[in-house]
């Protein structure tokens, strides 16, 4: 019994191993593809400012992350068609049933290489792609207007009508913390530095400082107050604030989440970054059902089908999948539908397909 176990065991990393290299040679394929198409809807900017060729090709690189955070599901279908397809081509499928791995028990050893791949994929999404992508966003602001303020790192510096705006660091991702605001006379003399512990910025653009140590200059002496909170109307245009903020697509899923709860504790609107979350807490089931529908398509009458075909197959229904979940997405910022039932529905009816076809494969046949 033991040696039988040790035989399946090693049975169950075959299979894992193979399914990997398939998902890998997808995954690249399609991360190259994607950074293609990106670097060439860029050169439209390439010329203006010093944006040049070379800017151009390392902002597509420092974006590959987020690219493969979004094929990785379509990969993980391809990836199984293509090697347990291999496979089923060269009948190893039909020997490892021979030697007792069932059907289930060899979607399960895929199902199992999921784990460690989800879990690679939230250490991308929490660590990688929040810098990568916002010193690619802020290099590329800085080369096509060199004057423009942006964003670097987690700190900021912005200048304009004769203020300076320092912040030194973002809570959550986008809550400015420890700012300085420093105000000059047309003479270029200091009137006023103000330090606040925290802003909140409105929809209307003006920043809500609370924490205020503010400093004025009178008569060549400083006066110094303590208001609770200070309306402060930033000089920053709305197309600036917008770099200064990050997109809820490249925030770490932690920080996005504490984002959302600091929204709502202040009764703001967070839709967009609900839907963002919930977007990425559906990636494993996404995952999932890409391995469970590939199954029809590897046990049942269809897989005679040659390895083009099954690309196609597989690229059809990732293709649709990408096309109901982004159509979901619009109607959940149109209609203000519930983002976690918008986010997990295609994930889970394509499960639920999946499942049936399996069963109906596997019914039996009467007369």
């Amino acid at each position: 019994m033991r040696t039988g176990s040790v035989a399946v065991t090693r049975l169950d990393r075959y299979i894992a191993a193979a399914t990997l290299s398939g998902v890998l040679l997808a995954a690249t394929a399609l991360t190259l593809l994607f950074s293609l198409l990106e670097f060439v809807e860029q050169l439209s900017s390439v010329g203006q400012g010093n944006y040049r060729l070379i800017d151009d090709f390392f902002y597509v690189l420092l974006t590959i992350p987020s690219r493969v955070l979004q094929v990785t599901p379509v990969s993980m279908l391809i990836g199984c068609l293509l090697s347990l397809g291999a496979l089923a081509d060269t009948s190893e499928l039909t020997a490892l049933q021979s030697l007792g791995m069932s059907e289930r028990r060899i979607i399960g050893s895929v199902l199992a290489l999921a784990c460690p791949i989800i879990i690679a994929l939230f250490l991308i999404a929490q660590f990688v792609i929040p810098p990568t992508q916002q010193f690619a966003e802020s290099q590329r602001a800085s080369r096509l207007s060199p004057s423009a303020s942006v964003r670097s790192a987690d700190s900021f510096w912005g200048e304009g009508n004769r203020q300076y705006l320092n912040v030194q660091r973002f809570e959550h991702g986008n809550i400015p913390r420890n700012i300085n605001i420093y105000a000059f006379s047309p003479e270029g003399r200091l009137t006023s530095a103000i330090r606040a512990n925290r802003a909140e910025i409105r929809p209307d653009g003006t920043w809500l400082l609370t924490g205020v140590v503010r400093k004025r200059v009178l008569s060549s002496q400083f006066q110094t107050d303590h208001p609770a909170s200070l309306v402060w109307h930033s000089f920053l245009p709305p197309n600036r604030v917008q770099q200064l903020l990050m997109s809820p697509d490249t925030m770490a899923p932690v920080e996005l989440y504490l984002y959302i709860r600091d929204l709502s504790r202040r009764h703001q609107q967070a839709s967009r970054y609900e839907q963002e979350l919930w977007a990425k807490i559906a990636i494993p089931f996404s995952i999932v059902a890409m391995i469970l529908i590939a199954a029809p398509f590897l046990f049942g009458a269809v897989r005679a089908h040659g390895t083009g075909q099954r690309i196609v197959i597989g690229v059809g229904i990732g293709i649709v999948f990408s096309l109901v979940q982004q159509i979901a997405g619009r109607l959940d910022l149109l209609l203000d539908l519930n983002p976690a039932v918008i986010a997990l529905t295609p994930s889970l009816l394509l499960m639920a397909l999946a499942v049936y076809l399996f069963l109906r494969m596997h019914r039996p046949r009467r007369g």
